[in-house]
């Protein structure tokens, strides 16, 4: 099967009929579990679509081993006729899951739920990254540590500065000053950023992502069944997969080189050009996965992401937004879920002070470390 073909069977066929999320930040008193179903009931609510309509349940585990579908589904009160969990959903995974289930005919209206109290619950997140030895011999008990070390070959490769990597924290900020959900508010200049201490050098507080609960939730439908849901569908166009899972066995591991097949896949399955995205969704827990998938997309130049941004062709008021929630860096982490909300209800014309005129297509892209990479094409638009 050529790149053409991986992942462009499900174009148009599967659309976003609702996007919705709980309150981020601390929410104390509450399981991650009952924080799921409380998303989905909020989506529910403001979409009109009754919780009757929904046959499939696609649910993300969160730390602690909440989130699992049999719990979630009681709370719930569902019984689909399809449900599963996924280890780590970060919501392009479970996205990519939800259209195959349509695809097949399992299911017509699925709902992919994630709820988390991480924050509350006091969550570190201090476990090993990749192999147990490995990790626990160098440190790396969070992702400060392999990102830093991403960071770092990057200079080594292209001589890139701090001053360039802040320019992703910097845009990011911009646009979470409008968003009345983000975390971060404080406005921040590059020199700001360069003012901060380092956590974990050369990585600031910037280039990392705030620990949050809360909840966020999505209904996929079949083309078909999104017509009778709603009159603004959000179609998706094309996705794409590829996994790093050698690990240390893989050429440049630090760099996730293989992203880039993804990049090779995902426009053709779509049938879109990458000019033609008008906004640009990364999953963000460090400023790093941003840097490198602006590079492997085509979005920016190997080492130019500094320049790309200070140019006016990406980020906060240029020609191609990003991130325009603020991203997991100021809004909240949640496995990337709030990305495809924003990028949803930016597409419908939703997002209120932030919006953006004119957007008819808009990417995500999110990786599971270094082991799995992903990318979504969305339209209100199917040729």
């Amino acid at each position: 099967m050529g790149a053409a073909q991986l992942g462009g069977a499900i174009r148009g066929r599967s659309a976003i009929v609702a996007a919705g999320n709980s309150a981020q930040g601390t929410i104390p008193g509450i399981s991650a579990d009952e924080l799921a179903v409380e998303g989905l009931r909020i989506t529910l609510a403001d979409a009109g679509i009754d919780k009757s309509e929904i046959d499939g349940l696609i649910t993300c585990k969160s730390f602690g081993g909440f989130g699992i579908d049999t719990e979630i589904g009681r709370l719930a009160g569902l019984n689909p006729a399809y449900s599963a969990t996924l280890d780590y959903g970060t919501c392009n995974f479970s996205l990519h899951l939800a259209c195959a289930v349509i695809d097949a005919g399992l299911a017509s209206v699925v709902a992919i739920v994630y709820g988390t109290n991480q924050r509350s619950a006091g969550n570190r997140f201090s476990h090993p990254l990749g192999r147990q030895d490995e990790a626990s011999v160098y440190g790396f008990l969070n992702v400060a540590g392999p990102a830093a070390m991403a960071f770092r070959r990057h200079q080594a490769l292209y001589g890139t500065t701090e001053a360039d990597l802040a320019e992703i924290s910097v845009s990011q900020r911009r646009y979470a000053v409008d968003n009345p959900l983000a975390i971060f508010r404080e406005p921040m200049s590059v020199e700001d950023y360069l003012a901060a201490p380092y956590l974990v050098t050369p990585l600031r507080r910037p280039d990392l992502c705030m620990i949050s609960d809360g909840a966020a939730c999505l209904i996929v439908a079949s083309a078909e069944k999104a017509a009778e849901l709603t009159d603004k569908p959000v179609h998706v166009m094309g996705i794409a997969q590829q996994t790093g899972l050698r690990d240390r066995q893989n050429a440049d591991q630090w760099m996730r080189p293989w992203i880039e097949q993804v990049a090779d896949r995902v426009y053709p399955a779509a049938g879109i050009e990458r000019e033609a995205i008008d906004a640009l969704y990364i999953q963000d827990p460090t400023s790093i996965w941003v840097l490198q998938m602006l590079e492997y997309y085509g979005f920016a130049k190997p080492g130019g992401v500094g320049d790309a941004f200070r140019s006016g062709e990406v980020g906060y008021g240029g020609r191609l937004p990003l991130n325009t929630n603020g991203g997991q860096l100021s809004e909240a982490y949640m496995w990337g879920f709030l990305h495809l909300c924003e990028a949803v209800r930016q597409l419908r014309g939703e997002a209120g002070e932030r919006q953006i005129d004119g957007l008819t297509t808009a990417q995500y892209c999110s990786t599971f470390g270094f082991m799995k990479a992903a990318s979504t094409i969305l339209s209100t638009e199917v040729a």
